[in-house]
């Protein structure tokens, strides 16, 4: 991507107010996100432990925008403060460089937490000036933005740019034959949109995976290496499937979170450009987030010579020929879904663009209810 169409993409949000707008409506988002996933798991589209871990994920995503919210509470009221760069076209989220620069931000947090004034020491000040010099405290404000922005990425699980594969354990199908659920998930640095995999493996390993100093080291390496939105699922499934023979990977899922779309933040193109002008939906009420989860089965499993006398399991994958990408898909199937509020939602149905008919709607109601529609 060349300089000049980064500056049309990212944007800087430099006034204190339109930051906080934009951090209370991913606030209200991941909110309803989780519901999203509870109502999945209600339709048998996703199970318990699926929703366990993605609801991890998403709270993580709501630690990393509330820190980020306090680091910017002051711009354009204070000169160093700083200002957040968002991709106002293609995603609606905050830049990858913004997370990169938090989680710098987290190996040096103790060290600032320590040379900081406390809290309350910073409120007795604030006190002091209102009440001594009639004035306000716009200084220690920031500072004390600053610390709260430190301590919340002290207490960790945040949503970083890089979050390392997990295994969790499923049962065994034999004595030699383990199932496991790896999990892992990155913010995407070419969409800059947060990206979860679900990745169900059986291991017939002499030692369980997540207890292997020698495979469970080189399998995050390679998991983490390949966690890019542009590599397709059947590429990132076949590798693991070549470089680890005692690994199977029986299905592998990718879930995108975004892009978020407002009316008020971002330079949305096609068909929801007019959905959100004709709503008019209220302050808070003015957005639709896209949710997309991609699904890749194997669908038989073949032998494979390796040296002299030996063999080993290698998966076949299933296709989906009657995708609309045909099987360059990549995956078994794939699934858009779209979250937005009533007002939104009305306009969506009037107007019934065309390539919104498979797409499921979470229509969010003014009292947070999820409602599922086809």
């Amino acid at each position: 991507m060349t300089n000049d169409a980064l500056q049309i993409d990212h944007h800087k949000l430099d006034d204190t107010r339109t930051v906080r707008r934009y951090f209370q409506k991913f606030s209200t988002i991941t909110t309803h996100l989780t519901r999203v996933a509870a109502t999945m798991e209600v339709e048998r589209r996703l199970s318990k432990a699926d929703v366990a871990i993605l609801g991890r994920y998403l709270a993580g995503l709501t630690f990393t925008f509330r820190a980020l919210s306090n680091k910017y509470l002051f711009s354009g009221r204070i000169e160093r403060a700083g200002q957040l760069t968002f991709d106002r076209h293609e995603s609606g989220f905050p830049v990858f460089q913004e997370l990169l620069t938090m989680a710098s931000d987290a190996q040096q947090a103790e060290r600032h937490l320590r040379n900081m004034p406390s809290v309350e020491a910073l409120k007795d000040d604030m006190i002091r000036q209102i009440v001594g010099d009639l004035s306000i405290p716009e200084k220690l404000q920031y500072a004390l933005s600053q610390r709260m922005y430190y301590e919340e990425l002290m207490k960790g699980e945040l949503f970083w740019a890089r979050n390392d594969p997990e295994a969790l354990w499923q049962g065994n199908k034999s004595d030699r034959r383990r199932e496991f659920l790896v999990h892992w998930a990155v913010y995407d640095s070419q969409q800059n949109l947060p990206t979860i995999y679900l990745m169900e493996v059986e291991d017939t390993g002499r030692v369980a995976l997540p207890k292997d100093q020698r495979r469970w080291p080189e399998v995050q390496s390679h998991l983490m290496a390949q966690s890019f939105a542009g590599l397709k699922l059947v590429t990132i499934a076949q590798g693991f499937d070549q470089d680890f023979s005692d690994l199977h990977p029986k299905r592998l899922r990718r879930f995108h979170l975004g892009p978020m779309y407002s009316h008020a933040f971002t330079r949305q193109s096609g068909p929801i450009r007019q959905i959100l002008e004709q709503a008019r939906a209220p302050e808070g009420q003015d957005w639709a987030l896209v949710w997309t989860s991609e699904e890749l089965l194997s669908k038989d499993v073949r032998r494979e010579k390796s040296g002299f006398f030996g063999s080993v399991e290698r998966e076949v994958f299933a296709l989906d020929p009657f995708a609309a990408e045909g099987s360059d898909s990549g995956a078994t199937k794939t699934e858009r879904s779209i979250i937005l509020p009533q007002r939104p939602y009305q306009a969506l149905e009037e107007q019934r663009p065309p390539g919104f008919a498979d797409v499921r709607k979470f229509v969010v109601s003014p009292q947070g209810r999820v409602l599922s529609y086809r």
